[in-house]
């Protein structure tokens, strides 16, 4: 495989229901090596896109190659070349981890040798060896995800579709998750992630494409985001609360921008156009005799960037489930 080929691409993908749009000519390029977090709200298109590309909904118009392989004209060999993690676990209550892991190898013609040593290492690897021999009806949700995930890990496929896997998930479980996907991308996986929270797209992803009601309307990585919609902010508190006309007027000297005053808190706020320009701030109050509390520069959030985006939240009381309900456990 030519480590050249993008793992993924999509050139104008769109999906149809009825006369509803889901998917509105999206284009996508995922690096090898990459985590791709597609952000949104449910109801965006994300998990309706992620099918297109795992073979399991008909691509209405544009294209999509994984690995240079056409989705459309070669769907076997794209299915062998990736795993996919639904929103919800697709395995079976009445088995142990064990024996579901054994199913699934064994469906994917495994030898049963093989299969057994497979699904050892997987669980030992997912810290579940201890639960080996439990039924999944006593585990929890962290760890029917944690199995969910080692199950479609079992061809070792180089690309990992994972849609929501923390959705539910206790704050812990989640960071286990995210450790647990770091460690796919340093052992050579790609992760096409998709994802409504907005700090799990910060902490994972390499870049982030915004799906908002089907349309891709921003990508970059998370810097290049919130830099595209704002400035970074200095807050100052000031010892001396009767200083802060004086420090208002070095900062907009300065800056040429009007601080943001909080007198009862001894407070201003300084937009910055580079983050640098906070040590000519404070270098001049020092100097003139301004004692300063504390300080802090801040870039601006990944929900202020979609607030400015899409005119919403990435989560809303409103949001309708994906429209598409076919399961994405069907690729295994």
């Amino acid at each position: 495989m030519n480590e050249t080929t993008p793992a993924v691409r999509a050139e104008g993908l769109v999906k149809n229901f009825g006369a509803q749009r889901a998917v509105d000519h999206v284009d996508l390029e995922i690096r090898q090596g990459q985590v791709f977090g597609v952000l949104g709200p449910n109801g965006a298109g994300k998990t309706t896109m992620l099918k297109m590309l795992a073979t399991l909904l008909p691509i209405d118009g544009g294209r999509g190659e994984i690995f240079g392989h056409d989705v459309r004209r070669e769907p076997h060999l794209v299915r062998q070349l990736l795993g996919v993690t639904g929103q919800y676990a697709s395995v079976d209550e009445n088995l142990t981890a064990t024996e579901n892991l054994l199913l699934f190898a064994r469906l994917q013609g495994i030898p049963k040798p093989k299969a057994r040593s497979t699904a050892a290492t997987l669980l030992e690897q997912f810290d579940l060896t201890e639960a080996a021999s439990k039924p999944i009806s006593r585990f929890s949700g962290g760890m029917r995800r944690r199995l969910d995930l080692a199950a479609s890990l079992i061809t070792r496929p180089p690309l990992i579709f994972l849609d929501e896997p923390t959705t539910g998930l206790d704050p812990r479980t989640r960071g286990q998750m995210w450790d647990t996907i770091r460690d796919l991308v340093a052992n050579g996986c790609t992760v096409l992630l998709t994802t409504q929270y907005l700090d799990e797209a910060d902490q994972l992803a390499d870049r982030i494409a915004v799906i908002d009601h089907g349309v891709k309307v921003a990508e970059g990585t998370s810097d290049e985001l919130k830099a595209s919609v704002g400035l970074s902010t200095l807050t100052l508190s000031l010892v001396d609360p009767g200083q802060i006309p004086a420090a208002a007027e070095i900062a907009a000297r300065l800056l040429g921008e009007q601080p943001t005053l909080s007198p009862e808190s001894r407070r201003l706020s300084l937009p910055l156009e580079r983050s640098e320009q906070a040590v000519d701030v404070l270098v001049t109050l020092r100097d003139r005799g301004i004692a300063v509390d504390s300080v802090n520069v801040a870039k601006p959030s990944l929900d202020e960037v979609f607030m400015v985006l899409t005119g919403h939240g990435a989560t809303s009381d409103d949001d309708q489930p994906d429209t598409a309900s076919t399961e994405l456990e069907a690729v295994r």
